[in-house]
């Protein structure tokens, strides 16, 4: 009886190995042409001389004008800093982040992916992980070190995460979900 009763789990195993195997291929077979691509109508690709949308002097962390409407994350890669906007136009939130050393392009995307905890490509715990973008193959999104760190990045590597603390990355993890629109100014 023990003999059969494994032969059956084994059996079961390999089955479910199988299904798994399967559903992998077909979403992948079935994911959209437009995932981790700009939206219609944006321009990713702007040169590195793009405008730098006008800032309020009197009050430099305020929303910078221009940077479009509705429900959005703005990341200024020159300001290192981002807003959370909701969709009244009103900044429910706004920090300063530590960049990679891969920037985006200029333009506006989706939220494409989010990992609640993962091993980022520097070797660090990281949590609330919010990907919208890759440049030359370097995922780029939004992150938090488990252990609370921001610090600069190892310029030696080309890395796309955008750290932020882990208070504001919990912010960023409930308000970006999947496609939420990121507009990256400069």
């Amino acid at each position: 009886m023990a003999r059969s009763s494994s032969g059956f789990v084994a059996g079961l195993t390999a089955a479910a190995v199988a299904v798994v195997g399967f559903l992998a291929y077909q979403a992948s077979a079935n994911v959209p042409d437009t995932l981790g691509k700009p939206l219609a109508g944006a321009s990713p690709k702007a040169p590195a001389t793009a405008t730098k949308a006008p800032r309020d002097k009197k009050n430099p962390v305020a929303l910078p004008v221009g940077s479009g409407r509705g429900e959005r994350v703005v990341y200024s890669v020159d300001d290192d800093r981002v807003w959370l906007v909701t969709a009244d136009n009103r900044t429910e939130r706004t920090f300063p982040v530590t960049p990679g050393t891969v920037d985006p392009a200029v333009g506006t995307y989706a939220v494409t992916s989010r990992s609640k905890a993962v091993i980022g490509s520097d070797g660090a715990q990281i949590e609330h992980v919010v990907r919208f973008t890759a440049v030359d193959g370097v995922p780029i999104g939004f992150s938090s070190a488990m252990d609370g760190s921001t610090g600069s990045p190892d310029s030696t590597k080309k890395l796309g995460g955008i750290r932020e603390s882990r208070k504001n990355g919990t912010a960023m993890w409930n308000f970006a979900t999947i496609g939420v629109k990121v507009v990256v100014i400069q």
